[in-house]
């Protein structure tokens, strides 16, 4: 697969750079900056990482994304003259003029970034990125890191769960836009979503900046706005091949829908005219993409007629519908009839092709209405999902954080009552270990000086919670979870197209073993840190014990 277009690149990042402009972080780390600057400690070397605590949803795993936002955001960081003088104006009025000078002239041109590749299965307390440079720098960058990460891997972790619900022979519609938090949270669903597993999306803009298919026909509007057959025009329609004259849709139409109620036993009387003016007036605009909503009035006795008179006259004009819709009531057990009155059709007018017209559902489904979907009798072939997917309705928040490991070449911890919030210290290298079928089982944690774990040699390391009694491991395979992707102000590594990202997303998790992937109760995967880690941790922890009596020892 080619890699994304020069249009298409610029296209994203001019969009990451309205989105996300410099001024879209926390007020607090401009006081901090200034801070730094005044202790001109503003350019000592600094390493923050980026990582989250928990897995999202109860699963047991997350999707690591929105990394290459991260990388257009940093390549376009600069302040503009508009941005200081709103800086000036919220600052506190004894600011240092000079330090507006010292922001004008900030870029990441000495920023480094190294971390997993995007689209890789990830686990709580593995550090998705390290950011290394200049410390004023770095720490303003953690905010905007942050939301450019956070929202990313939780929505396309939850686009990943609703595909594993809805197994492989489904496809899938994201249709959250409206239903989104602002636009930026429906374009960023949009994207994700697809990337995470789904196959369609209904967001335009989404097709346009990042090549996801878009697919989409009618609302509930477009049927209840026709009342009378007197509103289709033109009432015409040539032939698929343009050999014919202009054909009478509406009188064709009305023969095959006798036949219909005929062969299903239907009252016309029940049949709403205004629906029928509907579903052939956009016919006769797309008569090669039919597929209408049909629960406007009521299925079995309109919705389902209408459809069927309207598609055989397409058929015998030697266009393709497509299918239809289901949007309230049991979707189920409405597919089901569905399905029985396409073969009916089918078999009766020998029009094969009818008996495997698509069947959509889309009504408010949630991840375990995805589930259940498996359980039951039903003929959906395609399912549109909306709110429960792009507003996370599980859980809101992923919750990254971005933690400072190591300054002037001095690890760094965070200390907490709450043992869960202290942070691993120093720069690190990452490993993840495979079992001889190629599964991870454990991700370990090493000081970046450290010699690499070696495939068949065993390595001793402490998981990092629960039970930290040291441990002997021997991987039958190891790979590194850490890359350079960002140095010097510069990509170091080739951009990937959003079906490129997809399709690493779908191997990362095939190669997941299936206790991982139960969508409840999955096993917990084991992060571990190297032994010389664990004792570097040790140490600060004495030492901090120490450093707490300096006002005695003074």
């Amino acid at each position: 697969m080619a890699p994304p277009s020069s249009q298409a690149c610029a296209a994203v990042e001019r969009s990451i750079r309205e989105r996300v402009p410099p001024l879209l972080t926390d007020l607090y780390q401009f006081t901090m900056a200034y801070a730094y600057w005044r202790a001109g400690r503003h350019n000592e070397p600094a390493v923050f990482e980026l990582f989250f605590r928990d897995n999202p949803f109860g699963g047991g795993f997350s999707l690591f994304s929105g990394l290459l936002d991260c990388l257009l955001f940093l390549r376009s960081f600069r302040f503009s003259d508009e941005d200081l003088e709103y800086l000036r104006s919220v600052l506190p009025p004894a600011t240092d003029p000079a330090f507006f000078v010292f922001l004008r002239e900030l870029d990441c041109s000495n920023v480094t970034v190294r971390s997993a590749p995007e689209g890789t299965v990830v686990f709580a307390r593995v550090p998705l990125m390290e950011v290394s440079g200049p410390l004023a720098v770095v720490q303003l960058l953690e905010t905007s890191l942050l939301c450019l990460v956070n929202y990313a891997s939780l929505v396309c972790s939850n686009a990943a769960r609703f595909r594993m619900a809805a197994g492989s022979r489904r496809k899938l519609l994201e249709m959250g836009l409206r239903r989104a938090q602002g636009p930026d949270g429906g374009l960023t669903a949009s994207r994700y979503a697809y990337i995470g597993g789904f196959d369609l999306t209904s967001n335009v803009q989404a097709g346009f900046l990042f090549g996801v298919p878009v697919a989409g026909t009618m609302a509930h509007s477009y049927v209840t706005s026709f009342s009378s057959l007197e509103e289709v025009w033109p009432h015409t329609l040539m032939t698929a091949n343009g050999d014919h004259e202009s054909i009478d849709l509406i009188s064709l139409t009305k023969g095959w829908l006798r036949l219909v109620c005929e062969l299903l036993g239907a009252e016309p009387g029940k049949i709403r005219e205004g629906e029928l003016a509907a579903f052939l007036s956009y016919a006769v605009a797309y008569p090669h993409n039919f597929l209408p909503v049909i629960d406007s009035y009521s299925v079995s006795c309109s919705g389902l007629l209408n459809f069927c008179a309207v598609a055989l006259s397409l058929f015998e004009l030697d266009y393709r519908p497509l299918g239809v819709r289901l949007d309230s009531g049991d979707l189920c057990r409405q597919s089901v009839e569905v399905r029985r009155v396409f073969r009916l059709c089918s078999e009766r007018f020998s029009i094969p092709a009818f008996h495997s017209l698509t069947i959509v559902g889309t009504n408010n489904i949630s991840e375990h209405g995805m589930a259940e979907l498996n359980l039951k009798e039903n003929e959906i072939d395609v399912v549109g999902v909306g709110t429960h997917l792009v507003t996370c309705t599980r859980q809101p928040s992923l919750g990254c954080v971005y933690k400072l490991v190591e300054v002037r070449g001095s690890p760094r911890m965070k200390f907490s009552e709450d043992p869960e919030k202290s942070t691993v210290p120093g720069r690190k290298a990452i490993y993840r270990m495979l079992d001889t079928e190629g599964h991870p089982f454990l991700d370990l944690l090493c000081l970046r000086e450290e010699p690499a774990p070696t495939a068949g040699e065993a390595v001793k390391c402490h998981p990092v919670v629960g039970d930290q009694t040291c441990q002997s491991i021997t991987p039958s395979q190891v790979t590194c979870l850490r890359l350079d992707v960002y140095i010097k102000g510069q990509i170091s590594q080739p951009m990937c197209s959003t079906a490129e990202t997809r399709e690493k997303v779908q191997h990362s998790i095939q190669n997941l073993h299936p206790r991982y992937k139960r969508l409840e109760e999955p096993d917990t995967y084991t992060v571990a840190v190297s032994e010389k880690l664990h004792n570097l941790i040790a140490e600060i922890r004495k030492d901090s014990s120490n450093d707490s009596n300096f006002l005695l020892a003074n």
